[in-house]
């Protein structure tokens, strides 16, 4: 065993005396035979075992000795001393590997990003040469493209000159022809009129002095009876004076005047301004109001108007084109308020026309029609145009049976409103937008539409008009109006609750109505159960008409074997009601009006 001969991982040789190392050395050199002898042996032939006893006999002496402990142990330290530094000589080793490793690891990241940069580079050089190849592909292209146009254009010249002078020359040679002819004509004219001359003295000797007398006698004629001529120089003069005072005055009422289309307008004409002078100061003297003072509409659809206001506000302070806009949506939701409003916020002035004032003009709709866009052309502020029931007349020419002079007409509006203009903006309102002329759509720069308030729009209507019809007359003690005492605040949120389904005009009549009923009270008060009354009575009179939408739906309906009975109908909204009976409706509109037409 190692440990017995004081061996350790590593050492070179035993720790043994000398004679120990001698007897070995004997050993060894007996082990390697006679270098001068004969024939060799085997590996065990010439062993010496007495190295061995010696080495036996040494570890005996040591092992009886009184250091055998200490150096047993002074062995076992130098073994683990060995130990330990081949330990920290393969941690060294590791050490320096993974160092080796990381080493590599770094070149290879540098090695890395030295070939990225140099790729992205090299990418960069290669996209700025192909930049700069296809910059001077399309510079030869259109230095090619600019000689191939001046080659054209010069070209083109040549050959105009060559026309030109061929038609000058052409023009010359026909000139000189006709020189020619003229010449030819008159010597043969007055040839035969010199030879008729002298075949016929005689004659014209006769005429002059039949020419003669008839001179006389008209100059006689003439001095007495000059005062005839007077009179019918004078019929004549007062006869023109007429005439062009009528010229004058129609041009006067095709510009200045308001057209027959035309209900309602804040356009000053002639006449009103003689007429009324003071209010015509106050308007010209009027600023631009708020587009939506007054107007209660959703957040999300206010928000959009205000936006078209501002957009029509500046397109007319930069004198751009106007954009057209298409209003649709149930009666009584501010369509007109509204563009009514766009058009004094925009600085405008405001032109309302129906569709059902045209289709009874018949052939004079399309001189009708011409005379509103050459009025509106004229006016130096901008014109808002608003067509209210527009698919009265802007109906489908392909499927519907209309008549010729309402499809000219509806031809001549197409014609006037081809192209935006800077004059005009149109504004269509409808509620069956869906009956329009495609062409009429496509002449919509935007749609807007107009739904019946909601829960918060309604109290806000609510509010709105208790306030200017009851709160307003009753505080400025001028009219016969008080109000009894009640919550005002809560008593309109009730009533916006119990108002759904009805529209803006709908809640307007009900601020008349409390108007109404105060005065025609005992003492002029309003109180609360006169509210509620009428409240009551106009909740009753839309479920009326709720109930009449749906009679026509119903019928409708049972054209094709279906009929709604009375527990559904009874629990349909009104807007439910409105869709069930809008196809009925609409066949009724077209049949109306193809009657009237």
């Amino acid at each position: 065993m190692s440990w017995l001969f004081g061996w350790g991982k590593g050492s070179g040789s035993p720790p043994v005396d000398e004679q120990t190392a001698a007897a070995l050395a004997e050993g060894a050199g007996g082990e390697t035979g006679d270098p001068g002898g004969g024939k060799p042996g085997d590996k065990w032939s010439n062993f010496d075992p007495t190295g061995l006893e010696r080495a036996a006999k040494a570890a005996r002496d040591l092992d009886k000795s009184r250091h055998a402990k200490e150096a047993l142990a002074l062995a076992r330290m130098q073994e683990q001393t060995v130990q330990l530094e081949h330990e920290s000589k393969v941690k060294e080793y590791e050490a320096a590997l993974e160092q080796l490793k990381g080493e590599q690891i770094r070149l290879q990241g540098e090695e890395r990003r030295k070939t990225l940069a140099e790729e992205t580079k090299q990418n960069q050089a290669r996209a700025q040469y192909q930049d700069k190849l296809a910059r001077q592909r399309y510079d030869d292209q259109l230095r090619q493209q600019q000689f191939l146009n001046e080659e054209n254009l010069r070209k083109q010249e040549e050959s105009v000159v060559k026309q030109e002078a061929m038609r000058k020359a052409t023009i010359e040679h026909e000139m000189d022809l006709r020189h020619k002819n003229d010449l030819l004509r008159i010597e043969a004219e007055a040839k035969a009129r010199a030879q008729v001359e002298r075949e016929n003295a005689d004659l014209i000797r006769e005429q002059i002095r039949l020419k003669a007398a008839e001179h006389r006698q008209t100059v006689l004629e003439s001095i007495n009876n000059w005062h005839v001529a007077g009179l019918t120089l004078l019929a004549a003069g007062v006869y023109t004076a007429r005439n062009t005072t009528a010229v004058a005055g129609r041009y006067i009422e095709a510009r200045l005047g308001k057209p027959s289309l035309v209900r309602e307008t804040s356009r000053i004409t002639v006449a009103e301004a003689i007429k009324h002078p003071i209010k015509t100061a106050k308007r010209l003297r009027s600023r631009p109001q708020d587009a939506l003072e007054g107007v209660v509409l959703s957040p999300t659809l206010e928000e959009r108007v205000r936006d078209v206001a501002i957009a029509t506000r500046n397109t007319r302070q930069n004198r751009g084109l106007y954009r057209n806009i298409l209003m649709y949506g149930p009666p009584g939701t501010g369509k007109t308020l509204f563009a009514k409003k766009l058009a004094l916020h925009s600085g405008m002035d405001y032109a309302i026309m129906t569709g059902g004032d045209v289709a009874p003009m018949g052939r004079d709709g399309v001189t009708a029609m011409h005379k509103v866009f050459d009025w509106a052309s004229t006016s130096r502020r901008g014109l808002l145009l608003f067509v209210d029931e527009a698919d009265a007349f802007l109906r489908k020419r392909a499927t519907e049976k209309i008549s010729e002079d309402l499809r000219a007409t509806l031809n001549a509006f197409l014609y006037r409103t081809g192209e935006q203009s800077n004059k005009f903006m149109l504004v269509l309102a409808s509620n069956q937008p869906e009956q329009f002329d495609w062409a009429i759509n496509d002449r919509i720069d935007e749609i807007v539409n107009f739904a019946l308030p909601g829960l918060g729009e309604r109290e806000r209507l609510v509010r709105l008009y208790f306030d200017k019809f009851v709160l307003g007359p009753a505080t400025t003690g001028r009219q016969r109006l008080k109000l009894a005492q009640f919550d005002y605040g809560q008593k309109c949120s009730d009533i916006a609750k119990r108002a759904e389904g009805m529209s803006g005009r709908e809640i307007s009549k009900l601020g008349v109505a409390w108007q109404a009923a105060a005065y025609s009270s005992e003492d002029g008060v309003l109180t609360e159960a006169m509210i509620d009354s009428r409240v009551d009575d106009a909740i009753k009179q839309h479920a009326q008409k709720m109930d009449w939408l749906l009679m026509e739906a119903g019928v409708g309906v049972g054209k094709v074997g279906v009929h709604l009975p009375k527990e559904m109908a009874a629990g349909i909204t009104a807007l439910e009601a409105s869709s069930l009976a809008i196809e009925v409706i609409k066949e009724k509109d077209v049949a109306h009006s193809e009657t009237t037409v």
